[in-house]
């Protein structure tokens, strides 16, 4: 971990001047490349974490940087006032790369989730016939998809949602991983629910992993309800679990995807929404947008952070070295893991705590040794390094984090 003087200047400047909204583990990076970043001591460290999994093709791309540094000495932003000749070719783009119709851009993961509750509440209105005012989505509970007063709506974090209401109405949040709970609430109000927003994987809730065939059969039901199957990929797409989308492991077209994180390769916020034309053209000029959603910039790193990822083939690394992590893991017999999730390189430990051995003090020493993950829940610790990452590395950084498991077993 950082422990030098310069570091905690650092750390106490944020403390002074930035709002207290994060509990971040004490290390203060300075750079970063592939998989590895360094702290200001120019310690380096496995980053087990990819800023949540934004950074999926790994910390500074060339490809990505390059795209960035062309593009910004030409221009950087225009508004949606005017056009420009780089957001037509990257719409292009994402319709062949993800064969929806139409993407709406954005900039922030919040701000395409909410695009897609909108999207899903002007089609409710327009194409399906809800009376104004009525109509619902339905969410799941456990949920992640952001920090805005309609997200926050959605949750049923205490954290993320206390203090925050009046909540917005047209809401209805049911169990995760329960398809008769979704069948349940469709028999009693689908002619008022527009969507039904689920992420693959809940990736912040600590990787939980619904059962094989869940996705399926919801978008099953969707369709016959005349229900819109929102995904949330936000975290989970763009290669992480193994697949180009996490829907893909089950052959699910959503009706809206919504992208963000690894949509740039952690080079700036970029985010989107996918659909056709049915429901993404309810839409009118003037009826939603943003200043920077589609600038140039954007649309450039965009499209060389998907090229990274089809030239180097990371979701199928991310399948392969998914499967060696889980096994790998759950070879450890230790009594502080109590359970083994995941699917590609998007896993996670549960953590059996006892005095001084928690998720927490885990990370502690795993940064000690060199890699960086962060506790989520309390007892939970998600693993979830750039795609990247080599065979060799991965099992370099599985010894660093056995190492840390029998050094805390060991401590007094």
């Amino acid at each position: 971990m950082t422990s030098t003087s310069q570091a905690w200047q650092y750390i106490d400047l944020e403390e002074k001047y930035g709002a207290h909204n994060y509990h971040p583990l004490p290390v203060v990076l300075s750079k970063g490349k592939g998989c590895y970043v360094w702290d200001v001591a120019d310690k380096k460290y496995f980053d087990f974490l990819s800023a949540y999994s934004a950074v999926n093709q790994g910390h500074c791309h060339p490809k990505i940087v390059a795209a960035l540094r062309e593009q910004a000495e030409r221009l950087c932003l225009t508004s949606r006032a005017f056009y420009n000749d780089a957001l037509g070719p990257y719409e292009r783009f994402m319709h062949d790369y993800f064969g929806y119709d139409k993407i709406l851009p954005m900039n922030s993961g919040a701000e395409a989730v909410e695009t897609a509750l909108k999207l899903a509440r002007k089609w409710g209105y327009l194409k399906k016939g809800i009376p104004q005012n009525e109509a619902t989505i339905v969410a799941c509970e456990g949920n992640f998809h952001g920090r805005t007063i309609s997200i926050v709506s959605l949750s049923t974090d205490p954290d993320a949602r206390a203090d925050y209401g009046p909540y917005t109405p047209g809401i209805d949040v049911i169990p995760y991983n329960d398809v008769e709970a979704l069948s349940s609430i469709f028999e009693k109000k689908a002619a008022s629910i527009a969507g039904f927003l689920v992420e693959p994987i809940q990736g912040e809730a600590g990787v939980i992993v619904p059962d094989e065939g869940y996705l399926r059969k919801c978008y099953a039901l969707c369709k016959a309800h005349n229900v819109l199957f929102i995904a949330d990929e936000i975290q989970t797409g763009i290669g992480r679990t193994g697949r180009m989308l996490c829907c893909d492991h089950e052959s699910v077209r959503p009706d809206i995807v919504i992208l963000g994180k690894a949509l740039s390769g952690g080079v700036l916020p970029v985010s989107a929404v996918l659909a056709d034309d049915e429901i993404m053209l309810t839409i009118k000029p003037g009826q939603h947008g943003s200043t920077f959603g589609g600038f140039p910039l954007a649309c450039k790193v965009a499209m060389a952070a998907l090229e990274v990822v089809k030239e180097e083939k990371l979701a199928e690394r991310a399948e392969q070295l998914g499967k060696i992590f889980r096994n790998e893991m759950l070879a450890i017999k230790s009594p502080l893991i109590r359970l083994v999730r995941g699917k590609g390189l998007l896993n996670a430990i549960v953590i059996a705590p006892r005095k001084g051995k928690d998720a927490w003090n885990l990370c502690l020493k795993m940064a000690e040794n060199g890699l960086l993950a962060k506790p989520t829940h309390g007892d939970i610790i998600r693993f979830a390094p750039p795609l990247v990452i080599t065979e060799e590395e991965l099992l370099e950084a599985i010894g660093i984090i056995k190492k840390s498991i029998k050094s805390l077993e060991i401590a007094e």
